[in-house]
């Protein structure tokens, strides 16, 4: 298989699910169990690609220095910081473990 025609079946692909959430019917969205996971499907999608970036290499699993920029980050969360000083913690401290060989 060739890359377009890869991206043409992605894109194929892409409509058909975008065409498929266009036909569940609106009584099926407003039940408060449906509601529900809709609020907390895509905290958990993104909890789950954090956590793979941040401890997989490959096929294994690591502890580096991206460990520690993601508890310099949580620890800056439970502390209520703003959003950009929770991104700026976590390069600092990220980048401060890599310097010094972690």
């Amino acid at each position: 298989m060739n890359t377009w025609t890869a991206i043409g079946l992605t894109v194929l692909g892409c409509y058909a699910v975008k065409l498929a959430g266009l036909l569940v019917p609106v009584g099926a969205m407003e039940r408060p169990l449906v509601r529900r996971l809709a609020a907390l499907l895509p905290v958990a999608l993104l909890a789950a690609l954090t956590a793979q970036q941040t401890f997989a290499d490959g096929h294994s699993l690591v502890l580096d220095a991206r460990a520690a920029g993601l508890g310099a980050a949580a620890v800056a969360l439970v502390l209520r910081a703003p959003f950009l000083l929770v991104v700026a913690a976590a390069v600092v401290v990220t980048a401060g473990v890599r310097a010094i060989g972690g």
